[in-house]
């Protein structure tokens, strides 16, 4: 591990993001780490990161000039992304990532595939308009009645529901298969799942409820747990 907190961090990765969303982290996590080129985008925004991570063929000679060489975390593995890199070398109980859902779909998809790769990590992403996280093994939303909720497996894996429109029990969803766009919360929503390969989306507003969620949930994924 190259970054140990005790406190939630903010990630920032070099794609699009705002001003607003930023700053919307680092309200719940002011302790900043960057994946490469998301040095820069600290930069510009007047934070210092802790570290930054990264394989560093996007930074800036003018980021690397700025900051300490003591932060500079150089991975030069070329078969994983920064967002994996930062994942397999941070040990924080909540991960905030931003810069990651923005620009090149490659890119997002990879993010979806690097959560699902690191289990064990609590770490959700924040879009402009969406956020999304791999669900624990149980985790209760205090959500409002509308609040639209989608499921997208990252793998086979079966669940159980309470406070969903279209409840999931009996389902099997697979990413050539069966997948939950678009459901709807009736009121809190109870979520249980079998295997560590359900990503949960949520309306960005719902951050706090989130984070309160993932802060309260028990069941943790372990290290590596493989999927079925």
């Amino acid at each position: 591990m190259i970054v140990h907190e005790n406190d939630p961090i903010t990630l920032i990765g070099g794609a699009g993001l705002s001003d607003r969303l930023l700053d919307r982290a680092l309200v719940l996590a002011e302790r900043v780490v960057a994946a490469d080129s998301g040095a820069d985008r600290a930069l510009a925004h007047g934070v210092t990161p802790r570290a930054v991570i990264g394989d560093f063929d996007s930074i800036s000679d003018h980021a690397r000039a700025a900051l300490p060489e003591a932060i500079l975390h150089h991975i030069p593995d070329q078969n994983s992304t920064d967002f994996d890199k930062c994942l397999r070398s941070i040990a924080a109980p909540l991960i905030l990532g931003v810069g990651f859902c923005g620009d090149r779909l490659d890119h997002q998809l990879a993010a979806c595939n690097a959560l699902a790769r690191h289990p064990a990590q609590r770490c959700v992403l924040l879009g402009e308009v969406d956020l999304m996280f791999l669900c624990p093994p149980a985790i209760h939303l205090a959500l409002d009645p509308g609040c639209r909720v989608s499921l997208f497996p990252m793998g086979a894996v079966e669940g159980a529901s309470d406070g969903l429109q279209w409840p999931i029990r009996g389902l099997n969803f697979a990413p050539d298969g069966q997948s939950g766009t678009s459901n709807a919360a009736t009121g809190p929503v109870h979520l249980t799942v079998t295997a560590p390969k359900m990503l949960v989306m949520l309306p960005v507003d719902k951050l706090d409820i989130v984070v309160t969620a993932l802060a309260e949930s028990a069941a943790r994924w372990p290290n590596g747990a493989n999927p079925r």
